[in-house]
């Protein structure tokens, strides 16, 4: 059984469908299979905060005349959290989506931002620009690599308290996921953020970027899934094995609980 609504799922930093990779691996795939509406968001891998927002904002106005919807149920995972939750507040779109789920999403800030902006900045500025250069070529619009890291540090704990509070017309629920430092099998890509997240916040559980308290917003749901799994495993993306079977059950699951709530 399908979705009330149809599913827009919302990627992060530095993730797009381009070439071989994509944002969701083969996650979109399989909740087709299963008989869900599916559309994977085309924003900007490095754009602010605003500029994926407003862009978000005409992809579901597209998606909405295309299926002939009222709304739309959001899954974002990391900074896309952010990109929707800004979309929602800001731009008038309560009414358009009927619930927002956020994966690994850094709400109050991830500790490795702070760290890539204390560097210094005679290497910031040339890499972001490089970043900015690239991510041109493979289809971004408007790349800002150093405004959408500066708008992911972390904020003081007694902040952000629209983390809880957001839109009575939206059902928001976040889900976190924590990478083990012993897990010989962790995501590589994953291993070197860890270790700055560790040496920022030495008694924080994180995901490899984005540590749990910083991924509560709504109704917390806890770890997506027990055991190691980094921030970038939650997308499928250098993931195999029995680990990537139970990613795409929790994907399939959250799925169907959405059904059972009439989303």
């Amino acid at each position: 059984m399908q979705t009330r609504y149809p599913i827009l799922l919302v990627h992060g930093l530095a993730m797009k469908d381009v070439l071989f990779l994509r944002a969701f691996g083969s996650i979109d795939r399989i909740l087709r299979s299963e008989g869900h509406r599916v559309f994977v968001s085309r924003i900007d891998s490095f754009g602010s905060i605003e500029t994926n927002a407003a862009a978000l904002k005409g992809e579901i106005a597209d998606l909405l005349l295309e299926t002939g919807a009222e709304k739309v149920n959001i899954i974002a995972h990391s900074k896309g959290g952010l990109d929707a939750k800004h979309m929602i507040s800001a731009l008038d779109m309560a009414g358009r989506v009927a619930s927002l789920t956020t994966l690994c999403t850094p709400h109050k800030g991830s500790p490795v931002a702070d760290f890539v902006l204390g560097l210094p900045k005679w290497l910031l500025r040339p890499a972001a620009a490089v970043v900015n250069g690239v991510y041109r070529l493979l289809g971004d619009r408007q790349p800002d690599c150093l405004t959408a890291v500066t708008q992911l540090r972390r904020v003081e704990e007694t902040l952000g308290q629209e983390t809880v509070c957001f839109s009575d017309q939206v059902y928001c629920q976040s889900f976190s996921a924590v990478m083990r430092k012993g897990d010989r099998k962790a995501d590589f890509v994953m291993r070197i953020p860890l270790l700055v997240s560790r040496y920022m916040e030495k008694d924080r559980e994180s995901d490899g970027l984005v540590p749990r308290d910083s991924t509560l917003f709504g109704a917390y749901r806890g770890d997506a899934l027990d055991g190691s799994v980094s921030h970038t495993e939650m997308v499928d993306f250098l993931v195999a094995g029995k680990k990537r079977e139970r990613i795409h059950a929790f994907y399939s699951a959250l799925c169907k609980e959405l059904v059972q709530m009439g989303f």
